[in-house]
């Protein structure tokens, strides 16, 4: 008796479970994506590629102060959409016109919150969606999901919260990856599954909350979310940092009437797709800037990196952060068609006075001299000078600065978050442009004020024989799917890494061929794209630097033409009726040929291709190149070769 009862029991409660439990599909428009949401005692999702399962187990909540959202959650009603829209970015990267197609799943929940799902057919995204009265703080949010076993996974680890995004790649099994769990890893992070597909994690709509980072989970194969707290007293730290001597319990305070960023995953089936990937700008806040005319990307010199290093026959005076070097870039910039000249560290009295020139540099005549020959002018400032001196965005803009270039934020907490749109917000008041260096990742701000042009966040070539091809070549596949890209290319002074003089500023130079720095031009995405070189160097080799100078920063589409995570990369990209080839390769092989075909090209219509190749010695000279012209057609498959450290780039016109 005691025994049938217990099983009457067992068997309600499961029913009741049952009952409870509730599964709701969503696929993709080509129906190859299938997420499916389970609400139970939590909100769980798992999604699968053509039937496959892909990330298991995955479990979200966002938990306020006083109560947690996702825990013993009540369905009050749901909605499906299908969503086809035609997005045109004010500063198109990859695309000038992005078709977005989802179908999108709301659940709203008792408590006045909601979770929103979209399928992509090369991804998946979700949020939390709040309607309450006021403020609330947010504790911590929930993000954990199970990865395929024996993935690997290339990803940038920090030691903490504060980092510039500047780590090199690693490369770790997911065992390996949960054996180091004193690092956080940081967004974007690319996995590759098992059976060849790729997974892209990241964010985007982030506002007026913290950057997500990423750790190991209690369980095999599994990863979590952590948040810096949002810091609430500061500490002297020099004259570009602060100490954080006291943080709040919570990571943000923030609206009650609000939707929290986007979490996103990208599925790939082949590398290539990767390169032409647009998911942090469909799920991006709108432009918030009614009038875009004046924003302007384009191309700068960078008096930093060469250290002013001038050293021509017409150099007649000492170079330096003065007004004759810099009117010698503001002519170099006219004749070689560049768009502005950048002022870096150096160009103020003071650190700590962005209004007062050095005494050797006439800010105001060099502007005048600019805005004579169409030059215009951006100013480099360290953050902390920036939050104390307000104001300079409307002084700059009386003074006649184009843009400025922000330094040293490297934190990701709500507090700086929000620096950064202040920052947008009063810049774009003003009509200037911003290029945010060490940054956090982009994540939708710059889509929200496409005044922001570009950010850093990578390792670039100001870490000279510590910025590698090895590594250097995982980037278009990791840090430029997620959107502007500051990495400083172009140095002509070039070797390989077994070669490297070790070379300091004024006479900086980079690993890599000379294809290879020029590559970048039409590789690398940014809407604020650097000479980094002193104008003498380019003056010396002045074919490739107007080739360079050539290359648009904003571009109509993206091709991916040959592509192998950390191996190779070859990608084409179209502004009007011009087409630009640029590829990189590793240190792996002496020599490696690759077959690129064209028929990106229109068919029946030849095309002049000019291109800059690694010359038949490049393998330990870096320096050598040789350019070839040639008649080639879109039904043509042209094969071309990279030296280690290597690169290819063309520029193709219609005959």
């Amino acid at each position: 008796m005691k025994k049938t009862l217990f099983l009457c029991l067992f068997l309600c409660c499961l029913n009741m479970v049952e009952a409870a439990e509730k599964v709701y599909n969503l696929y993709s428009p080509s129906g190859e994506i299938h997420v499916k949401v389970t609400v139970s005692d939590l909100v769980r999702y798992d999604i699968l590629y053509q039937k496959v399962p892909l990330l298991s187990q995955g479990v979200m909540q966002l938990e306020l102060v006083s109560e947690v959202l996702g825990v013993r959650p009540r369905v009050v009603s749901h909605s499906t959409k299908r969503v086809k829209e035609t997005l045109q970015p004010v500063v198109p990267l990859k695309f000038s016109t992005i078709d977005s197609r989802y179908n999108r799943l709301i659940l709203n929940f008792s408590g006045n919150y909601s979770v929103e799902f979209r399928a992509f057919d090369d991804g998946v995204a979700y949020r939390f969606i709040i309607d309450r009265k006021g403020i609330v703080d947010v504790a911590n949010e929930l993000f954990r999901v199970g990865i395929p076993g024996g993935s690997l996974l290339h990803v940038q680890q920090a030691k903490s919260f504060q980092t510039s995004y500047e780590e090199p790649y690693q490369h770790l099994s997911v065992e390996e990856w949960h054996d180091v769990s004193d690092r956080y890893t940081l967004l974007p992070m690319l996995i590759k599954a098992p059976n060849d597909r790729y997974i892209l994690i990241s964010e985007s709509d982030l506002t007026d909350y913290p950057a997500m980072f990423v750790t190991p989970a209690e369980g095999a194969n599994t990863l979590t979310a952590a948040f810096p707290k949002n810091p609430t007293d500061f500490g002297d730290a020099g004259d570009r940092h602060v100490s954080l001597l006291k943080e709040a319990d919570y990571i943000a305070c923030t609206g009650g009437k609000r939707s929290f960023p986007w979490r996103y995953f990208v599925i790939a089936t082949d590398a290539g797709q990767l390169l032409e990937n647009t998911m942090t700008a469909r799920l991006a806040p709108q432009n918030s800037i009614e009038d875009t005319s004046w924003i302007k990307p384009g191309l700068t010199t960078w008096d930093w990196w060469n250290g002013n290093g001038l050293s021509g026959p017409d150099v007649d005076f000492v170079a330096g952060c003065n007004t004759a070097t810099a009117k010698y870039f503001i002519d170099f910039a006219k004749e070689f068609g560049v768009d502005y000249i950048m002022l870096d560290e150096g160009w103020a009295k003071s650190i700590h006075d962005p209004f007062t020139a050095n005494s050797r540099l006439d800010l105001k005549e060099v502007i005048r001299y600019g805005a004579e020959r169409n030059v215009g002018v951006w100013l480099w400032l360290p953050w902390l000078t920036v939050e104390r001196n307000f104001g300079l965005f409307s002084k700059y803009a009386e003074w006649g600065i184009k843009g400025v270039k922000i330094d040293f934020m490297e934190r990701s907490d709500q507090w700086m978050v929000n620096f950064y749109e202040r920052v947008a917000a009063e810049a774009a008041k003003h009509r200037l442009a911003v290029d945010f260096h060490g940054s956090f990742k982009p994540a939708g701000m710059e889509y929200k004020y496409p005044n922001i042009l570009s950010y850093e966040g990578v390792r670039g070539m100001e870490h000279m024989q510590n910025c590698v091809p090895d590594n250097t070549v995982y980037l278009p596949f990791i840090r430029n799917v997620v959107g502007a890209m500051d990495y400083t290319p172009g140095a002509m002074m070039t070797y390989h890494v077994d070669k490297y003089p070790n070379t300091r500023r004024p006479n900086a130079s980079h690993i890599g061929t000379r294809a290879h720095q020029m590559a970048m031009y039409v590789l690398f995405e940014t809407g604020l794209q650097m000479m980094a070189d002193s104008p003498t160097q380019y003056q010396q080799h002045e074919d490739c630097a107007r080739f360079m100078a050539s290359i648009p920063v904003t571009t109509d589409e993206t091709v991916s033409l040959a592509a192998k995570v950390g191996e190779y990369v070859v990608v084409a990209k179209r502004k009007g009726n011009k087409w630009y080839i640029g590829g990189i390769t590793n240190s792996a092989l002496a020599e490696r040929t690759i077959e690129l075909p064209l028929g990106f090209l229109k068919r029946g219509c030849p095309y002049l291709m000019t291109s800059y190749e690694d010359g038949p010695n490049a393998n330990r000279t870096a320096t050598h190149y040789v350019k070839r012209t040639r008649e080639v057609t879109g039904e043509q498959t042209v094969k071309i070769k990279m030296a280690r450290d290597g690169g290819f780039v063309a520029i193709l016109e219609n005959n």
